[in-house]
């Protein structure tokens, strides 16, 4: 079953504040699953992770991401790709942005699971992942955001697991 569209509404300065506050320090491929007109993307690559994209289905929200990172004068450094998010293989991903409706988030969890490495980090707005502990958070209220080390993620699902084995 295809999840259902989200409507877009964009992050507000201080949740992209929040969320580049929680990748501080990382390295790696970035990514934006729902990157609507691109701002944590851009603001991404500013900060020196690189490579930086976008997957966003909405062809609109799409040119506004690239007109917005050529006006910043990152055309060609930064990528938005008209990808649908559950067909994109993530395993190459070191650091994974998700605002995207409480609905799509059991099934996004699954497939973050099975495909980051150890190693990712994926940092929740407007939203936490309900089954997930985060390893830290920053914000109050919608400006709060979430994030999630894949080690401590796959230690703890191992564990519920083999408790519930007992």
């Amino acid at each position: 079953p295809v999840p259902p569209q989200v409507p877009y509404q964009p992050s507000s300065p201080r949740q992209v504040a929040n969320t580049l506050a929680l990748l501080r320090g990382r390295a790696g491929k970035t990514v934006d699953l729902g990157s609507g007109d691109g701002r944590l993307v851009l603001e991404a690559y500013k900060q020196g992770l690189r490579p930086a994209l976008g997957y966003e289905l909405n062809p609109w929200l799409l040119c506004l991401a690239n007109y917005r990172a050529w006006k910043a004068g990152y055309h060609g450094k930064v990528s938005f790709l008209k990808k649908d998010l559950w067909k994109v293989n993530l395993s190459d991903c070191h650091n994974v942005i998700v605002f995207l409706a409480p609905s799509v988030k059991p099934p996004l969890a699954t497939k973050l699971l099975a495909e980051l490495p150890d190693d990712a980090r994926v940092v929740a707005g407007r939203y936490p992942f309900p089954s997930w502990t985060p390893s830290s958070t920053l914000g109050q209220g919608l400006e709060q955001v979430w994030a999630y080390d894949m080690k401590e993620v796959r230690r703890e699902a191992q564990g519920s697991a083999q408790e519930s084995q007992v």
